[in-house]
């Protein structure tokens, strides 16, 4: 039998192929890996990299693009006002949106697991989803309207504080010509004062239809005055279809309930007041003997509670947060109803056999169990509102944008709209990039955590 006896030069050898066999596998995988990625690099480096790297340089020039001013960019960019306000309008945003976005998402993932009708529930909320931030920031600009007329919102604000408020308004009322009134800065005053003791009668014309209550009753002629007392009616001096006498209060003519008559003395002070009735009669009383000017003041003839100055710069930031909340508690909703769908259904269920109460059962097992999925939510709703920029442009008025101003506009302003200081611009731009990257960060580091496990 005869036995093969290996060198170790042979040994050598041998184990040197090999290795270049490895090196060889290695170099060709390495070759196949790059030859697939490299549109997608490309593609990164000219749409990511290329951009930030110019960016960066951009932002280092003036406002043509010729000349070099290093850091003066950056500090110019901190010495506007606006600035900080955008700045400030982004911590709102940070603080309210993506909480109330992801608790929201929270509180109805939950409930389609207690309704029968989920998939409709569903629908209605994920609906917003679907429209362009653009044709939902026009919605909520229509539905915000001051007018009660145009906006929806004011409208039912407007309804429901007349329910609970009784107050009378008649926008455009004037005097009838000849009647020994005038109208002054809006006021309604008589022309010579009058005694006490007298009736005084104020026809008015110029009422639209609209503005009468409901209930309206025709006008009656006022019981004679006594002394110490001034009394009259107040209607409106119109007969629809046309007759009837100017200055004479006739059967057809309507009473002006709600409006507030004033006893002013020579001194230009208000001595007493009365308020029409339905059938527009007043009376002052209390009137010591004397001459008074009878004046009807400009509270009666203006438009009345007409709702809330949302577009204004008080409420702005909030309607803008309220549309984005609309449109992406639905996304928060289907995020988290998906992690709903696979967590352990038995430990609720063994929960509930052990005496916990939904509640109980809720804040024990089911939201730990859904916190990775929360966390990566709420991240995600962070990115997404340090970037916010449609709602922000479309919805404010003109006279409310900078209250609303958030570091998105801010850099668009700057840079095309009007400021044409793209050197300025991109500085806000790397700045918005650093408010950025921690978050996009802490997504990473969640979804390669998740991937581990």
């Amino acid at each position: 039998m005869t036995q093969t006896v290996v060198t170790p030069a042979a040994r050598e050898t041998g184990r040197g192929d090999a290795d270049r066999l490895s090196r060889r596998s290695r170099r060709r995988a390495i070759l196949i890996a790059l030859a697939f990625l490299a549109p997608a690099l490309v593609i990164l480096g000219a749409l990511v990299v290329y951009p930030i790297v110019y960016t960066l340089v951009r932002s280092l020039f003036d406002a043509s693009g010729s000349t070099f001013v290093g850091p003066e960019n950056y500090i110019e960019m901190f010495r506007r006002e606006s600035t900080f306000t955008a700045i400030r309008n982004n911590v709102i945003w940070v603080i309210v949106a993506p909480v109330a976005c992801t608790v929201l998402g929270l509180v109805f993932a939950v409930l389609m697991d207690k309704i029968r009708w989920s998939t409709a529930f569903k629908l209605i909320i994920f609906m917003p989803m679907a429209i362009s931030m653009l044709a939902a920031g026009v919605i909520f600009r229509m539905m915000f309207q001051e007018s009660p007329q145009l906006g929806v919102v004011n409208a039912g604000v407007v309804a429901v504080h007349d329910i609970f408020v009784d107050e009378a308004a008649y926008p455009g009322a004037n005097i009838r010509p000849d009647s020994g009134f005038a109208k002054i800065s809006g006021a309604i005053v008589s022309d010579d004062a009058v005694n006490d003791g007298s009736t005084v009668d104020v026809p008015l014309i110029g009422i639209r239809a609209d503005s009468l209550p409901d209930d309206v009753v025709n006008a009656q002629t006022a019981a004679p005055a006594r002394a110490g007392e001034i009394t009259g009616t107040v209607w409106l001096d119109f007969v629809r279809g046309g007759g009837g006498v100017n200055g004479v209060i006739d059967s057809s003519e309507a009473g002006l309930e709600g409006i507030r008559v004033e006893a002013v003395d020579n001194a230009g002070n208000v001595v007493a007041s009365a308020t029409t009735d339905a059938e527009g009669r007043y009376t002052i009383t209390d009137l010591e003997p004397g001459e008074y000017v009878i004046a009807l003041p400009p509270s009666n003839f203006d438009q009345g509670y007409q709702g809330v100055s949302w577009l204004g710069e008080a409420f702005i930031t909030g309607v803008i947060i309220l549309s984005y909340v609309w449109i992406w508690a639905g996304f928060a909703m289907i995020m988290i109803a998906s992690g709903l769908s696979a967590i352990d259904r038995s430990l609720q269920e063994a929960a509930r056999m052990d005496g916990a109460n939904e509640w109980q059962v809720f804040r024990r097992i089911t939201a730990p169990l859904l916190s990775p999925v929360i966390v990566v939510v709420f991240v995600t709703l962070i990115i997404n509102v340090l970037k916010i920029f449609d709602l922000v442009y479309v919805i404010p008025p003109g006279v409310s944008k900078p209250a609303a101003n958030v570091i998105a506009v801010e850099m668009w302003t700057v840079s095309f709209g009007g400021g044409n200081d793209q050197g300025l611009g991109s500085a806000l731009a790397l700045l918005l990039l650093l408010l950025v990257l921690p978050s996009m960060i802490i997504n990473v580091r969640r979804f390669r955590e998740e991937r581990s496990r």
